[in-house]
């Protein structure tokens, strides 16, 4: 059991009552918050105070906790998930910190990433842009083919494996100073552009993801890389490259 000395913290908290709220910062203070506790356990504490003070608890967003849902999405010290390297919110811990330490805590900041409330964002836009193009075509008369029987290079299915472990939690929009969701939707492209089974929708699908994801008002990439450095699973830069040649590719074939 740890015997850490419990850490006495000021917290800034961005609160807003809905998307048409204005917001603003407030402040709270918490105290012998332990070291070896998880982040949202810290906003968990904090919570459990503001209802015992009769006041309003924070509203964030949670599932898991283990790092796989991508829901934790907090914009902590200006950082997406805090200062924690290739760690969501939810497995931040707070030896993190310091004692006496003032922490600011926002919610993601972009236009397709409307605030619902408070620290929760509406990321349905995600969900959009994966509907117009995220899948892919299988037999399913009953003469499926066992896809272990479909030969796939060691690389590339290594490749689309580390596209795939995108969670999409939104911090590379979080991140991007255009609020580009270029690393997200080069993700996605990727891990179906890499496999044979994805070759059936290849042109559509990144014509359309790509295609969505303008109309849903995400930016465009400038090349900066604070995309990559704040992603919690470590996405890769050259799946946007990866992207870009896949668009090229399909917008001339379908000129055709």
């Amino acid at each position: 059991m740890s015997t850490a000395k419990g850490l006495d913290l000021t917290l800034k908290v961005w609160r807003q009552k809905n998307q048409n709220d204005k917001g603003r910062m407030e402040t709270y203070q918490v105290s012998d918050i332990s070291p070896d506790s998880s982040f949202l356990e810290m906003m968990d504490i904090l919570n459990e105070q503001l209802i015992e003070e009769g006041k309003e608890p924070v509203a964030f967003d949670h599932d898991c906790r283990e790092g796989i849902c991508g829901s934790c999405s907090m914009f902590i010290n200006g950082r997406a998930h805090g200062p924690g390297k290739r760690v969501t919110t939810c497995q931040l811990h707070m030896r993190q910190f310091e004692d006496g330490d003032t922490i600011h805590i926002e919610p993601w900041r972009a236009t397709a990433f409307p605030v619902i409330k408070d620290l929760v964002v509406d990321r349905s836009s995600f969900d959009r842009v994966m509907a117009a193009g995220g899948f892919i075509s299988v037999n399913t008369s009953g003469n499926t083919q066992d896809a272990n029987a479909i030969p796939v290079e060691k690389e590339d299915a290594d490749n689309s494996f580390a596209a795939a472990t995108c969670i999409g939690c939104g911090a590379c929009v979080a991140s991007c100073k255009n609020a580009s969701a270029m690393l997200f939707v080069s993700a996605k492209v990727s891990q179906f552009a890499l496999l044979p089974q994805g070759q059936v929708e290849a042109q559509d699908r990144v014509l359309n993801m790509v295609h969505q994801m303008d109309l849903e008002g995400f930016g465009n990439c400038t090349n900066t890389g604070a995309c990559e450095a704040e992603c919690p699973k470590g996405i890769s830069l050259e799946n946007i490259a990866r992207m870009n040649r896949e668009y090229l590719s399909a917008g001339i074939t379908s000129e055709k």
